[in-house]
């Protein structure tokens, strides 16, 4: 099979141990993997380099913040790509599962893919109770409010270079996956769920870890959501 070009933009804070395993994971149909170092203070941007990553710094931290800085570099470049993959720099996600997501891109002409993390391909403990709920909250009024199907707000993801740029992307920290999501569905994207494995992540979480970083993705979430119902 003849892949197109395809570009990924892995947000990373603090991942010394994990972005190593992540890089060394992902399929070599990808063209160009680039690590976005978003205020660490270990060797994340030193281990991505030496991995074969081209590495990027955005010292304003937010995984917004870190995918934004990833696009602005591939906008800068003489050739776009066809495809973005974003993917998780802590190792909760199978890279070699890429080939997947990227398949009905690929085959079918489809705009947006999600990795969906399903309950039967999770390990125990790698989604803590609020994810969970705040993945089934947020599908659940997505589906009521916008006729979606989608099921999950999974960050592995790939979609279409040209209808990212589209989409005109914004937020900042927490609310990234959703933003995409929505602004897929308003602008009439074709998109699909491919189901995924999910492990414990290396390391703590920067959001789910903690408290406060719960509340606000849950916060911000649902700002989008109400945002983009009215």
């Amino acid at each position: 099979m003849k892949y197109p070009q395809i570009k990924v933009i892995i947000p990373a804070i603090n991942e010394e141990d994990s972005i190593p395993k992540v890089i060394a994971e992902i399929p070599n149909i990808v063209s160009e993997i680039i690590v976005v170092n978003n205020g660490s203070t270990d060797k994340t941007a030193e281990v991505a380099k030496k991995a074969g990553a081209t590495v990027m710094t955005e010292p304003n931290k937010g995984y917004g913040n870190a995918c934004l800085k990833g696009l602005q570099y591939i906008a800068e470049l003489d050739t776009p790509p066809d495809i973005v993959v974003f993917l998780d720099g802590d190792y909760s996600d199978y890279p070699q599962e890429m080939i997947n997501i990227l398949a009905p891109i690929i085959n079918k002409d489809i705009d947006l893919v999600i990795g969906a993390r399903v309950s039967e391909y999770r390990e125990k403990g790698s989604m803590t109770l609020p994810q969970r709920f705040g993945n089934w909250l947020a599908t659940f009024l997505m589906r009521i409010l916008f006729k979606s199907t989608f099921t999950d707000l999974g960050p592995f993801r790939a979609i279409k270079y040209n209808k990212l740029v589209l989409l005109q992307m914004e937020d900042k920290t927490y609310g990234w996956t959703v933003e995409m999501q929505l602004k897929a569905l308003r602008q009439k994207l074709t998109y699909a769920e491919v189901p995924v494995h999910y492990k414990k992540r290396i390391g703590v979480s920067k959001v789910s870890g903690t408290i406060k970083g719960a509340i606000f993705a849950g916060i911000k979430i649902l700002s989008w959501i109400f945002k983009y119902s009215f």
